[in-house]
């Protein structure tokens, strides 16, 4: 198994910095295609308002603005992906939002593994709709902290297990990354004492199904005491340096991470490194 195409979101020209590179890097590790895609809204909000229409002249500047950003992100994805020398293809896309997340969910569910900026709240003009993102595309999203600045090779990676599907399909969909990092560390925070497992097995099965990959993969496990399950995530991340999160993504409701909070939502917010969701 491995990702043989990769699609890399790009918002910004920043974004053709650490995230670009962050997607070359593994386009290049796997031997894969990679395809850059921005999105701009065809017509501005404003337009659209019933007040007023706009001078013909203020609509061909904007449009002319639009048409400049899409070519600069577009020539400086094509240019760094030739110097790499990797195998790649440029999307621009005009669609009613513009939203770089909801634009992409056609090619995103067409590739093996998507690359996105995480969401830095303070850019609100930045805005994209990255829970969409995860939970409408049925394919595994690799968030770069846009506290990056470089590209780093996964050596160890964390799995957050409880056991759900969605944190089974992260696993797999992380397959290609786990079997050729140094090590991956199993990490449940209150596992259930149920009839399938007991708490002081919990993660074993998983451990053993990775290591007969080729895995080299050990457990640990944390009790909370009423530390919220994120903050020992973030927590042990930090204690072990590791490179690279697993985890599957809203395995509690999304509604109930709305109303109550959650790891994903608080990972989205303040992710310390690269973390792939799956839902």
């Amino acid at each position: 198994m491995s990702y043989k195409t990769i699609l890399v979101i790009l918002r910004s020209l920043e974004d053709c910095e650490h995230v670009l590179e962050t997607a070359i890097h593994l386009t290049s590790r796997f031997g894969s295609h990679l395809i850059g895609l921005h999105a701009e809204a065809a017509v501005k909000v404003s337009y659209a308002a019933p007040i007023e229409i706009p001078d013909a002249s203020v609509f061909n500047v904007d449009q002319g603005e639009i048409d400049e950003r899409m070519d600069s992100l577009g020539a400086a994805f094509k240019a760094r992906c030739e110097r790499e020398g990797v195998s790649w293809e440029w999307r621009p896309i005009r669609s009613l939002s513009g939203d770089n997340a909801l634009s992409a969910l056609s090619s995103a569910r067409c590739a093996d593994l998507v690359v996105a900026r995480q969401h830095e709240e303070e850019k609100e003009e930045d805005f994209a709709d990255l829970e969409a993102l995860v939970l409408e595309s049925g394919r595994p999203i690799m968030f770069v902290p846009y506290v990056a600045r470089k590209a780093v090779a996964v050596k160890s990676a964390i799995v957050a297990w409880n056991g759900s599907r969605e944190s089974a399909r992260a696993v797999y969909d992380a397959l290609p990354l786990l079997t050729t990092a140094e090590s991956v560390e199993i990490l449940s925070v209150d596992p259930e004492e149920n009839a399938e497992q007991s708490k002081a097995l919990a993660g074993a099965e998983i451990a053993a199904t990775l290591t007969r990959h080729g895995v080299n993969v050990s457990t640990k496990t944390e009790i909370s005491d009423g530390l919220p399950a994120a903050a020992i995530i973030q927590n042990r991340l930090a204690d072990t340096g590791a490179d690279l999160l697993v985890m599957g993504a809203y395995s509690k409701s999304r509604l109930r991470e709305y109303l109550f909070g959650g790891v994903t939502r608080t990972m989205l917010k303040s992710m310390p490194n690269l973390t792939l969701m799956s839902r």
